[in-house]
């Protein structure tokens, strides 16, 4: 004997939760040099970029290296 295996679950053309995927937004892109600002530190410039990964950011009294996504951070 096999075991029953379940099929899958259809979910009703109106159903709440038959949510089509949305594919997240692009990264933005930074290059060393760009004028930036941030919700929390202001103004800056940056001045390094990490593979696509991370920035560096000279916001005047502090640098503060951010990570992608970059939800807070700008381009001017």
């Amino acid at each position: 004997m096999r075991p029953h295996q379940a099929a899958a679950r259809r979910r009703l053309p109106a159903s709440p939760f038959n949510v089509p995927d949305v594919p997240p937004p692009p990264i933005e892109q930074f290059a060393a040099g760009d004028r930036v600002s941030h919700d929390k530190y202001g103004l800056g410039r940056v001045i390094a970029v990490h593979q696509n990964v991370a920035v560096v950011v000279d916001f005047g009294s502090e640098t503060y290296r951010l990570t992608a996504p970059y939800a807070k951070l700008e381009k001017l």
